[in-house]
């Protein structure tokens, strides 16, 4: 197979040097800086090593380029799974708004009851903090404790030693 060399048009030149800097997703513009990159003479290994992306990385730029020009170098499929408790989220919201969950085990067993799906205590916590729920420590409010209303203080005379010159329920210094 020959090497597939990239020499971009007039009009590809403008876009791509354009959406290199500008377009709203950076890997986007992070395929567009490698393909102006190869455009002007980098190899490879150079654009690879200028944008930061493995030389592999540069390779499937360049193959969805060949494949479908621009447009097939700015798709971006990204997939990630998607929970099956996210159907339930407004009921699951409403439910935890109206009456909240001491513990995460309470909540577990509450989504189980409105969903019937079993979860572990990680997915619903980390599934109730995307729900922007907040979890609040609660605790016992510290009490200073009660004042003893003892005697009065009391200053024993400067050279007494025994207590009844010091006045009565005073203890000597010492």
């Amino acid at each position: 197979m020959a090497w597939f060399r990239v020499r971009l048009t007039e009009e590809e030149q403008r876009v791509v040097n354009e959406e290199r800097c500008c377009h709203p997703n950076l890997r986007i513009r992070e395929k567009m800086l490698v393909l102006w990159l190869l455009h002007t003479g980098l190899t490879r290994q150079q654009a690879a090593k200028a944008a930061g992306v493995s030389r592999a990385t540069v390779q499937r730029y360049v193959a969805a380029f060949r494949q479908g020009g621009l447009d097939g170098l700015r798709q971006w499929n990204l997939s990630r799974p998607v929970s099956e408790m996210a159907a339930y989220r407004e009921l699951i919201r409403a439910s935890f708004e109206k009456q909240p969950a001491t513990t995460i085990a309470e909540a577990c067993e509450r989504i189980f009851q409105l969903t019937g799906l079993r979860r572990g205590p990680s997915q619903v916590r980390k599934f109730l903090k995307d729900l922007g729920l907040k979890f609040y420590r609660v605790r016992a409010i510290p009490v200073p404790p009660k004042k003893k209303l003892g005697r009065a203080r009391c200053r024993p005379s400067r050279f007494s030693r025994d207590q009844t010159e010091a006045g009565p329920g005073c203890r000597p210094s010492r």
